[in-house]
């Protein structure tokens, strides 16, 4: 599992005992006003409103809050406007890694994200320096607690998922984009619960990281989860589970 799937799944599991859910109410806000900001406020007919609400939702996010975050978005309240820059370079141990930001103010976030990758060892590189490592699909979390893996297939694959894949404790299903949606719904139809659901970058390979790296890489990514201008990452690292432990 790469190292993105384990941090997705450990922040879930972690939920509402998390000290950090002002900042994680903050970035979802973030993502529901832009979401709502480029393809209206109407989940129905809007993919990525749908799941920025979902994933509200699933954080016990105020019906209040989403709704003045699509308002401010759709132009009905005042509120600031912030643009989507993606950054690529490469962590401990020469990783490589992807980090998805909103922000108001650019130069402040490049600064702060290139600090990060610095005191990491790492360093930002050029655009497309790394995501040809990466292809884009949907992914969703499901412990083997809530369902085997032949009723997942049935469920899953029949709905348009393309794989299903073995995670030790959990199963990852994979889409293309376009059928998360489709696959999401269905899985909710069989009312299997899931620990996470995105569109993801997921890695065409990972790298083994171990000992200092490994802890080097955990740091690393706790630093830029705890930067309110960065709303998602991704890497390709493999790191093994007791690197997690001290979170």
């Amino acid at each position: 599992m790469s190292g993105h799937s384990k941090w997705s799944t450990i922040k879930h599991k972690k939920g509402a005992a998390d000290k950090k859910r002002a900042k994680v109410f903050t970035k979802l806000i973030k993502e529901i006003t832009v979401a709502a900001r480029m393809g209206g406020g109407d989940p129905g007919a809007n993919p990525r409103l749908r799941r920025a609400i979902d994933s509200a939702k699933t954080q016990n996010m105020p019906k209040d809050n989403v709704d003045r975050a699509i308002k401010k978005g759709t132009g009905d309240m005042d509120g600031v406007n912030y643009e989507e820059i993606l950054y690529e370079g490469y962590g401990p141990g020469g990783v490589a890694v992807m980090v998805e930001c909103l922000t108001d103010n650019k130069n402040r976030t490049i600064a702060d994200v290139r600090y990060i990758f610095n005191k990491a060892g790492g360093n930002v590189g050029t655009d497309g320096c790394v995501a040809w490592m990466f292809d884009k699909k949907g992914v969703i979390t499901i412990s083997k607690e809530h369902a085997d893996e032949e009723t997942l297939m049935e469920v899953a694959l029949e709905a348009g998922a393309e794989d299903i894949k073995d995670e030790g404790e959990t199963f990852d299903v994979l889409t293309a984009p376009e059928d998360f949606d489709a696959v999401k719904d269905a899985i909710d139809g069989a009312q299997i619960p899931c620990e996470v659901a995105e569109i993801s970058m997921v890695p065409q390979n990972t790298t083994a990281v171990s000992g200092k790296e490994a802890e080097q890489m955990v740091r690393f990514m706790e630093a830029l989860d705890d930067n309110d201008d960065v709303q998602n990452f991704y890497t390709n690292a493999d790191i093994p589970d007791e690197a997690f432990d001290a979170m």
